[in-house]
């Protein structure tokens, strides 16, 4: 049986596509996180209490899918190989730069999980909007909080894609055969 050996024009090969693939992923995320933080919030802070509950429910149940998964860990997955791959290259300013996107990716997914994904908790746990006494204690306490850290991690994912920018923009990720 033939052994492939993983040379270094496979892993060249390789890094590009992840490169990319890290890019893409943090990109829609970003997106998503940007367009929550300049259009849905800013119209649903408009609405009346019950249309606040009912509809961030119903936005935190859907957005629990297969293609907003993927995407999510996805960016972290393929940035973190990205930056290995970078490293290992012997591309050190691309890696570093993609080292500080994953490191910003983090900091979104801490915030995420720590803040965002509770308060999404506590909104469902209040119950269904017509069977909830007080829709205005259950917004206050849920509104304010989760669009602070919300914008936070909006732009630490916005840097996070910039940084996968710039490191895709380098020059010399083309390197030179030892």
């Amino acid at each position: 049986m033939t052994q492939t050996r993983d040379t270094p024009s496979t892993k060249r090969r390789l890094a590009g596509p992840v490169l990319w693939l890290a890019t893409m992923t943090v990109g829609l995320i970003a997106g998503v996180f940007y367009a929550f933080a300049i259009s849905v919030m800013p119209a649903l802070a408009k609405t009346d209490d019950r249309t606040f509950v009912d509809t961030m429910q119903n936005i935190n149940r859907a957005i629990e899918n297969g293609a907003f998964g993927s995407a999510f860990l996805g960016s972290f997955v393929f940035t973190g190989a990205a930056a290995i791959m970078e490293h290992r290259l012997g591309r050190r300013a691309a890696a570093r730069w993609v080292l500080a996107s994953l490191l910003l990716y983090v900091v979104a997914v801490a915030i995420t999980m720590g803040v965002n994904v509770p308060l999404n908790q506590d909104l469902e746990a209040a119950g269904a909007p017509a069977s909830t006494a007080d829709l205005a204690a259950v917004r206050a306490a849920f509104e304010g909080p989760w669009n602070s850290a919300h914008l936070v991690r909006t732009v630490a994912c916005v840097l996070a894609l910039g940084c996968l920018g710039r490191a895709l923009w380098l020059p010399h990720r083309v390197t030179l055969p030892s």
